[in-house]
């Protein structure tokens, strides 16, 4: 555990797949075709918190439906990247795009499609329902699932370590 404190001191950008992490991975689809995930509110504010306090945060997602990007368009400064059909590309052109190394940044994933790119990540982490395959290969499993506390247990965590979490500035949206 050592080690991964090690790493948290490192931590500046958060990077989350959509589907089984910031949701559980089920997509209801209307009759008009239109594609529903829900998500977790606990999640939403630590996100929105991590970006108050000057952290990158990111989704990169294979997954596209307009309620993905509408459900964060009110978090300043997430970016959003979906309907990606190769994650590792995408992570590349995001470092370059904020001057970023790859020991800055903790992955989030919960799939096969995330494989690759959490290879490269600084934190490679999962939620506790990953795909076996990534828990292999992960620095951390959070002990909640995903779309239920996952994403904001790793957010606190580093928060916590940079002593950022639970600050005068964490008592408003």
């Amino acid at each position: 555990m050592t080690e991964l404190n090690d790493k948290l001191q490192n931590i500046n950008t958060f990077i989350f797949d959509f589907d089984g992490v910031l949701s559980d991975g089920k997509v209801y689809v209307q009759k008009d075709g239109e594609q529903v995930r829900a998500t977790n509110v606990k999640d939403g504010y630590a996100l929105q918190y991590a970006l108050r306090n000057g952290y990158n945060v990111a989704v990169i997602s294979g997954g596209y439906a307009e309620s993905m990007r509408l459900r964060y368009k009110d978090f300043p400064g997430m970016e959003m990247y979906l309907k990606v059909s190769d994650k590792v590309v995408m992570f590349h052109e995001y470092l370059k795009k904020h001057n970023l190394k790859a020991e800055q940044v903790l992955i989030m994933g919960d799939d096969i499609p995330d494989y690759k790119m959490m290879l490269l990540a600084g934190i490679r982490s999962c939620p506790a329902d990953a795909a076996d395959e990534i828990k292999e290969i992960a620095d951390y499993i959070s002990p909640r699932p995903g779309g239920a506390g996952a994403a904001r247990d790793v957010i606190e965590q580093v928060l916590k370590a940079h002593r950022k979490w639970f600050n005068d500035n964490a008592f408003v949206w």
